[in-house]
């Protein structure tokens, strides 16, 4: 890669898509944020502008950085268009390796020669994704542990073939945004995934056992080990599906230990997902959360 990165298309409007496009675009990135579904990209701006609301009432953003933020966002629905500008482009799509190969064919036709190509997956092989495409060594993994506007830290994955000279292009990157890195080869998980994994599958034990509540579970995570958020109010906020289907990957790759706890499978069968469904472990929407019961 040589030059200055100017341009970073975020591929996907999702939670975590929308989530970075704001911390480009607040480092000061011209940001194209690309989704195929129209409505998920107002959703996606009527929430990046929630967040600079916040951010200016807080007193953390004056307010004409804040608009000057919002400008730099551009919303496309045309994959070939939305990088063809680009110099990084950051995938946010869903962990579905024939999802992932189709927009990565596309991407290698459309997007300039020297753009880096950035997936954000946690679960899936880089070296499977770069193999699809004419520059490998262009390939990496850029993994924003969630939630991303808080979380200080980006894993930036080698895949068999990433140049150095990407993996430090991307470490640029991340300093502008006030994000840390760390370097991982290619495994199942990387660190911090594999890391929750196990504590919030654990947690799901517990409360399976009535060992505590789910609110003492937390308690205890974020007190005694100077947890940011408790396991299952994570669990909730990343979506417990999300959660299984990471569980049932290691637990395949990795082995036993990783077994999904039967209440966290139990609780997806059931619908209750989390935030997004209003309900999961525990139960959103109301005035006072209630700790879900198992």
């Amino acid at each position: 890669m040589t030059g200055q990165i100017q341009t970073i298309t975020v591929l996907g409007a999702g939670t975590m898509g929308r989530q970075i496009a704001y911390l480009a675009a607040q480092a000061g990135y011209r940001t194209i944020l690309e989704d195929i579904s129209g409505q998920m990209i107002d959703l996606a701006l009527d929430e990046v502008r929630r967040i600079a609301a916040e951010e200016v009432r807080a007193g953390r953003l004056a307010a004409g950085d804040a608009e000057a933020l919002l400008a730099r966002i551009e919303p496309e629905r045309a994959l070939d268009r939305a990088v063809a500008e680009a110099e990084l482009i950051i995938e946010a799509v869903p962990d579905d390796m024939e999802t992932k190969i189709e927009v990565y064919t596309i991407m290698d036709r459309a997007a300039a020669p020297a753009c880096l190509f950035a997936s954000t997956t946690s679960s899936m092989s880089i070296t499977e994704i770069a193999s699809v495409t004419y520059r490998a060594p262009q390939v990496l993994g850029m993994h924003f542990t969630g939630p991303a506007l808080q979380a200080k830290l980006i894993e930036l994955v080698r895949g068999l073939e990433t140049s150095d000279n990407a993996l430090a292009a991307a470490e640029q990157v991340a300093s502008r945004m006030g994000r840390e890195t760390a370097r991982v080869k290619e495994s199942p998980g990387l660190l911090t995934a594999r890391l929750n994994a196990l504590l919030g599958n654990e947690a799901f034990h517990m409360l399976e056992q009535g060992l505590a509540s789910a609110a003492d579970i937390d308690r205890a995570a974020k007190l005694g080990l100077h947890q940011a958020m408790g396991p299952l109010e994570w669990a909730d906020q990343e979506g417990l599906d999300n959660c299984l289907h990471l569980l049932d990957q290691l637990h395949r790759a990795l082995g036993e230990k990783y077994r999904p706890a039967p209440l966290l499978a139990q609780y997806v069968k059931a619908g209750r997902l989390g935030r997004k469904t209003g309900r999961g472990v525990y139960e959103y929407g109301t005035p006072k959360r209630q700790a879900g019961k198992p």
